[in-house]
């Protein structure tokens, strides 16, 4: 009998959250065979990655997961043979007295948020809490040996290759989304908190020798761009052109059309953590915009990313990098740091294709999580 998981999600960063844990939703189901439920509080946010949804529906069945609306009132359910509270949410209460109350206790994991810093290797699985004898274990994505992985899908490396060497593939693909490349530009998309470091970037390309094609996916950062555009709104579809920049915003997407849009891209900005995630996956330069902490507790998270992900690179490349990530981060000159970068274009683009392949030489986070199970019982 295959076992019954169930996970809980409680949507605070829009998209990022709910990003993860649909992914590992199914990639659960369909890659390892389990019965999954998924746990939303917000079916509304979900809706803008998975249009399939019916908000007003509390129970339904998407791609093989059984989706649960997740309200303020509970409204009573048996508890799986393993249970993930996804990034530190709190289980209802009347859950957790029945998860105490089954014949065996299940696997109760908090799936914490991704960090490169030391001493998560340390924390890893190791048991947390208990409530009425249920024990809880910490279980840590990560980039070392010793985490749980990142989220991998089968084949996703390959298929990615594969979608880079065609061209014809990437040009169907964009005019899906109504992208007509400006010829001889450098591609780039942009998924970003609101950041006050965004005008003095666009400034910089605008004036650049070389034509950006700059793609806006729908969200927070789109103010910004509209204020630094100096027009009334901006909505897909809509193009504008500032010297040798073109500015096109596009719709919210699908996951899968989303990886498509990162492999096709020559450099992304990415926010949170599934776009973070997955444009490590398209092996491109990126830039990542980590999501603000009381205390600036994210920027330690920052400074310990890079130096993971910057060790390969030389002395000046490595400079470039972290310069630019730390001034998108921490309201710095977005111009002059990204002039820095240019200057080591070709070594930077180098590395992110050499990451990927480092880091799908891992196990995936959804396999390391099966396998964690399987130990347990």
């Amino acid at each position: 009998m295959k076992a019954r998981w169930d996970i809980f999600c409680s949507v605070v960063d829009n998209y990022g959250d709910i990003g993860v844990t649909w992914r590992l939703a199914r990639q659960l189901v369909v890659e390892h065979g389990c019965d999954v439920r998924l746990w939303v509080d917000d079916l509304r946010a979900f809706e803008r990655m998975c249009p399939d949804i019916d908000v007003q529906v509390g129970q339904q069945w998407q791609e093989g997961v059984q989706v649960r609306h997740w309200p303020a009132e509970w409204p009573g359910a048996h508890p799986a043979d393993v249970v993930i509270a996804a990034f530190a949410c709190q289980l209802p209460p009347e859950y957790m007295d029945r998860m105490a109350e089954r014949e065996r206790a299940p696997l109760w994991m908090n799936l914490d948020y991704l960090s490169a810093e030391d001493w998560v290797v340390g924390c890893h699985r190791l048991p947390s809490v208990k409530y009425k004898g249920v024990q809880k274990y910490f279980f840590f994505p990560g980039f070392r040996p010793g985490t749980g992985g990142l989220l991998r899908e089968a084949g996703l490396l390959e298929r990615r290759q594969a979608f880079q060497q065609d061209d014809v593939a990437q040009q169907q693909f964009l005019q899906s989304l109504g992208v007509a490349p400006t010829v001889g530009a450098r591609l780039m998309s942009l998924f970003a908190y609101e950041n006050d470091g965004l005008a003095g970037w666009l400034d910089v390309l605008a004036a650049d020798g070389r034509g950006t094609h700059l793609l806006v996916p729908e969200g927070r950062i789109l103010g910004d761009v509209q204020r630094w555009l100096g027009v009334n709104s901006l909505s897909a579809g809509d193009i504008q052109v500032r010297g040798a920049l073109t500015v096109q915003v596009i719709a919210f997407v699908r996951q899968e059309q989303y990886d498509q849009l990162l492999w096709c891209c020559e450099f992304n900005a990415v926010r949170g953590e599934d776009s973070f995630v997955r444009a490590q996956w398209a092996g491109r330069p990126l830039l990542w915009h980590i999501y603000r902490q009381d205390e600036d507790i994210h920027l330690d998270k920052l400074d310990a990313f890079l130096e993971l992900y910057t060790a390969a690179l030389s002395p000046a490349a490595k400079a470039a990098v972290v310069t630019l990530w730390q001034a998108w981060n921490a309201d710095g000159d977005m111009a002059q740091s990204w002039k820095m970068l240019l200057e080591h274009w070709p070594e930077v683009s180098q590395h992110a294709q050499n990451w990927c392949l480092e880091q799908g030489l891992q196990a995936d986070l959804a396999t390391a999580l099966v396998q964690f199970y399987e130990s347990w019982i």
